[in-house]
């Protein structure tokens, strides 16, 4: 899970490993580690999740973190347009540092969609990555199952 801060980088996993969403906003210090056991098309996957702390002027992801990698998230927040620019930079990170593997790209807070800043020619330009764009909401649960079962799919191939 990559992304700068606030973006909702643990609410997703929270809600995917647990089905819990909270209010309070609690920054990931380093990296939080979490694991979830799938069935996916009659295999049984074993998910390692690395929540990655935000990247933002004082804090930059280490590629040590990124090593190893079979796929990854690139999560932006829909309400706030600055987040791209980051997801951006870190996408390129990760290509730097292990080479083209699988990733989709999560827009989040779609429950919040009257106040995003993020707008349709944004996701038009980001559609220029080649990878799924999904809309998310941790808060709602909307399309967190599916961002993961896609995430994995891509993995697997």
């Amino acid at each position: 899970m990559l992304g700068t801060f606030a973006v909702g980088k643990t609410s997703l996993v929270q809600r995917f490993v647990n089905s819990i969403f909270s209010e309070k906003y609690h920054t990931t210090i380093g990296v939080k580690i979490d694991q979830k056991k799938i069935e996916l098309d009659e295999n049984e996957v074993t998910l390692m999740l690395w929540d990655i702390h935000g990247e933002d002027e004082f804090q930059k992801v280490k590629p040590a973190y990124i090593l190893g990698s079979s796929g990854y998230f690139i999560v932006l927040d829909g309400t706030r347009r600055n987040t791209i620019e980051v997801g951006l930079k870190l996408q390129k990170l990760v290509e730097n540092t292990v080479g083209k593997i699988p990733f989709v790209l999560l827009i989040n807070k779609v429950d919040l969609k009257e106040h995003w800043e993020i707008t349709d020619e944004d996701i038009e330009r980001l559609k220029a990555l080649n990878t799924d764009i999904i809309l998310t909401s941790a808060k709602t649960g909307d399309a967190v199952e599916e961002a993961f079962l896609k995430l994995t799919r891509k993995m697997l191939k």
